[in-house]
């Protein structure tokens, strides 16, 4: 095996290390941040109890803020998980308190068990958040109840984040980790990443154990280097 080989080896193994520390992200409802693309789904969620429809859906792309919005609004009324399947006790459990579903088109459910959950919530005066990456129109329901108990819920859609939103929820993410780095730097990585918080995620954990690795600081050739790594067409000037 060549020095050359051997070299990028020791680099690899050596940028492995960091992966035993950890950081503490703020995932409060004061550390959420709120843009235009978010803006209707944070209403609803803070408008509760007061809302249209004891039954709330929100509905938008995969990185788009749906969970983070309903973990804060699950631990504010104490909402409990439920997965509406056959044999399930998620009708009983919808008796007694709020309950959230998430990814309902992802996860699946049964018919009859969610018209049941959606009945106990009408019944008990309790409220229902479900999130989904597809409008309730294009769930797979076969049950004629249920479908229309779907069209009387409020569908709250979040679209992609813009721009705005992701500088802000980078800028955010780095300063997690007590990191603080160049405006500039982080238009670069905006202007050239997937338009996804989950990306902005990536992106960052990723700088962040590289530049660790190799004792650098997160400039613009290893931003570029890590959105090539992650799919991007991100290049250093």
């Amino acid at each position: 095996m060549t020095d050359a080989k051997n070299a990028d080896l020791r680099r690899k193994a050596a940028e492995q290390l960091p992966l035993a520390f950890t950081h503490d992200p703020a995932n409060g409802r004061d550390d959420l941040l709120v843009a235009d693309p978010l803006h209707a789904a944070v209403k609803i969620v803070d408008s509760w109890p007061n809302w249209p429809s004891p039954v709330v859906i929100l509905a938008g792309p995969v990185g788009s803020g749906k969970s983070h919005l309903a973990s804060i609004w699950a631990e504010r009324c104490g909402a409990v998980h439920i997965h509406p399947v056959a044999g399930s006790d998620a009708a009983v459990a919808a008796v007694n308190g709020p309950v959230f579903f998430e990814d309902v088109d992802r996860l699946g459910f049964d018919d009859t068990e969610l018209f049941h959950v959606i009945n106990s919530v009408r019944e008990n005066g309790t409220s229902l958040l479900m999130t989904s990456r597809l409008w309730p129109m294009s769930w797979p329901v076969t049950l004629p109840d249920l479908r229309s108990r779907l069209k009387a819920a409020t569908v709250v859609e979040i679209g992609e984040p813009d721009e705005e939103l992701l500088s802000q929820v980078i800028v955010k993410l780095f300063a997690d980790r007590q990191l603080y780095i160049d405006d500039k730097l982080v238009l670069y990585i905006v202007n050239r990443m997937e338009r996804s918080l989950n990306a902005a995620q990536l992106i960052v954990d990723r700088l962040d154990r590289l530049a660790l690795a190799r004792g650098t600081r997160i400039t613009r050739l290893l931003a570029a280097e890590v959105l090539n790594e992650l799919g991007s067409s991100g290049q250093p000037d």
